[in-house]
């Protein structure tokens, strides 16, 4: 099963934030159908390059890492 850009979004933040191998992500989220394969090789990928975004697609998920960080952060009160 291909993995979805929002899904390449989730373990990349899996994987950072949390340092889940591809078995965790796979035990984690049971229910997608990826392959062991998969996963592992996006997880050398990003090991390797330092990212898990196919490239082409770097300003999207830029945007949207952007966007969820910004929803972290409490509104100021003017």
């Amino acid at each position: 099963m291909k993995i979805s850009q929002e899904d390449v979004i989730l373990i990349k933040n899996l994987y950072l934030s949390k340092q889940y191998g591809a078995r965790r992500v796979l035990s984690e989220l049971p229910d997608k159908g990826w392959k062991l394969g998969s996963i592992d090789s996006l997880l050398k990928r990003s090991h390797k390059m330092g990212t898990v975004v196919p490239p082409g697609s770097i300003r999207r998920v830029a945007v949207e890492d952007l966007v969820l960080s910004q929803e972290d952060k409490p509104k100021r009160h003017r």
